[in-house]
Parts: C-alpha cells; structure tokens; sequence
C-alpha cells in the first residue's frame, strides 16, 4: 500500500468482517463537522464522535477520537497523552499519508492505513464508555456503528494500542 492509494471503506468492510466484528453502516450526504451531522442522531444510536489530528513538536502524531460534544483543552491535553510538548493541530498532507483520509472525513479507522505505526491513538474514556460508537468509514458520506470494545479489538488488530484516557473536560 503506498499512501497514494489508502485502504478505503470496502477493503475497511471486509477487515472488519474477517475479524468477525458486526458492524452497520449508514449512507447519508457528506458531513464535515458536528454540527451537520447532528441531524442523524435520532437514526444512529451511540456515542458519536469527534476527531482531532494533532501533533507535538518532535512531530509525534496523534489522533484524539472523543465524543461529539466534548471539550478538548489543547493547551494541556498533552500532559495526558505523553507528547513531548504542547500539540497544534497535524496537516492535511500528513492525515492523508498516514490515515489514508482527508480533512472532514478523519476517523479512528484510519488506523488499518497507518501500517508504519506514525500515529498513535488516544480514545476517550467518556466515549468508551458507551456500548456503541460511530464513527466514519473512511468517507463522511457514511456513518458505521461498532461495539466499543470491538473498536479496540479493530485497534489491535492494525498493530495499534489505543491510549483510553479521560481527555475530554
């Protein structure tokens, strides 16, 4: 895989089927904050989420999966996550090179495109603690619903070890 040519929600589908994890997906217009896809809400049960890709300065990335609504502080957040610094946000170039996804679309599954291990992910223990999580499959044009702890066996299973912490304010 060369970063010119991600994993997309197909090759995702079929991962996840392999693992034996049940997931669903449903198709709605393109959404590219919260606030737009708060219209889904009464069709999706679950947590839903909010995705920040940061990095510090010695350029470790990472990717802040949290519920919708929460309050991340950035000023302090990296005393939590272990970065060596305070975080700005990461650039669109390097959230496509590692995540395999463009701004908008960003979501926790960009872990099976990060096969060097460039990111690490940070899932927030608020978020965690609901039976169901959605996030976007690769694409904002859809919305796939999985059990959070299989979104960890997900993790896992791309060679990653999610960081649950509480993040979030």
């Amino acid at each position: 895989m060369t970063e010119t040519n991600p994993k997309d929600r197909d090759d995702l589908f079929r991962f996840l089927d392999g693992l034996g994890i049940a997931h669903s997906t449903k198709d709605h217009a393109p959404v590219f904050t919260v606030a737009e896809s708060v219209s889904l809400r009464d069709e999706i049960p679950g947590g839903h989420t909010k995705n920040l890709f940061v990095k510090d300065k010695k350029d470790n990335f990472f990717l802040l999966t949290v519920e919708e609504n929460a309050a991340v502080d950035l000023k302090t957040v990296h005393t939590l996550i272990g970065a060596a610094s305070k975080v700005s946000f990461g650039k669109p170039e390097k959230l496509m090179e590692y995540l395999g996804v463009a701004p908008g679309s960003v979501t926790a599954f960009g872990a099976i495109n990060d096969t060097e291990k460039n990111v690490t992910f940070v899932l927030d223990a608020d978020l965690m603690a609901h039976d169901i999580v959605n996030c976007h499959p690769l694409s904002n044009d859809a919305t796939t619903s999985i059990a959070s702890a299989d979104l960890l066996r997900f993790m896992e299973a791309t060679g990653h070890v999610p960081l649950v912490l509480k993040v979030t304010g």
